[in-house]
């Protein structure tokens, strides 16, 4: 089983959208695949149309009253499952925060999953904290959306460094431009000069595009309605080489 995580520090960035499109590439390519959703946003569990209907919430998770495959729900895409966030993931760090060796937790909890699935891709909020932590413990990769300006840059170096400082090697970074618009002059200059060669880019990039926006309309994987858009081709992209880097 492996594990891969869409995660930035900064929110807004097209994290959500990613980890739902590749999530339904790896499901359509046979993979057993699970979404859990760690955003108290709970964007994830709204594209996919699926309702936390657990008592307490993460709580319980965390206190292990209720193991990981007791709260998994179906979508309705087959090979393809979730665990639903509602607003008491916000308490999560300081759950975490009440156990021993907090940082390794996460990966305790999905450890029993690795016999039915093939593929767990985490949803993460967008912070440094200790669920971020824990997350980059428990995964194979990051994937890291970046749009293309200083400001989403420096949240780029930050995550380096704190990965250099915390001796984090056992995940890859895979960072790849979101949100491009090739008619602005940095756009186009960043994406074509990508810095941070201690880091390798996805080739692929996703364009700021309204049919991503739209999904939040249907309430569904890119894919599932514009299977033939642009930004589609771009996301199948990305997967077919995220893919053949976590093998």
């Amino acid at each position: 089983m492996k594990v891969l995580a869409s995660y930035n520090i900064k929110g807004g960035v097209g994290k959500t959208a990613a980890a739902v499109n590749l999530s339904y590439l790896a499901s359509l390519q046979g993979l057993r695949t699970l979404v859990w959703d760690l955003d108290p946003q709970g964007a994830a569990s709204f594209y996919f149309r699926v309702k936390p209907k657990i008592k307490n919430g993460v709580k319980d998770i965390i206190n292990k009253k209720h193991t990981l495959s007791e709260v998994i729900k179906g979508t309705d895409y087959e090979y393809l499952d979730l665990i639903p966030a509602d607003f008491s993931y916000r308490n999560m760090d300081l759950l975490l925060d009440s156990k021993k060796n907090p940082v390794q937790f996460l990966k305790k909890l999905l450890k029993p999953l690795a016999n039915e699935y093939d593929l767990v891709l985490l949803d993460c909020p967008p912070s440094i904290s200790l669920v971020s932590e824990s997350v980059f413990y428990a995964a194979n990769a990051l994937i890291v959306p970046i749009i293309p300006t200083i400001l989403s840059l420096r949240t780029l170096e930050q995550l380096i460094k704190f990965q250099k400082k915390n001796k984090l090697d056992n995940v890859q970074l895979m960072p790849f431009f979101s949100m491009v618009d090739r008619r602005k002059n940095m756009h186009r200059m960043i994406v074509e000069n990508p810095p941070f060669k201690e880091v390798s880019f996805i080739n692929s990039e996703i364009s700021y595009a309204s049919d991503i926006e739209k999904m939040g309309v249907h309430r569904a994987p890119l894919l599932s309605y514009a299977a033939k858009s642009r930004s589609a081709r771009a996301y199948s992209d990305m997967w077919n080489e995220i893919y053949l880097r976590l093998t």
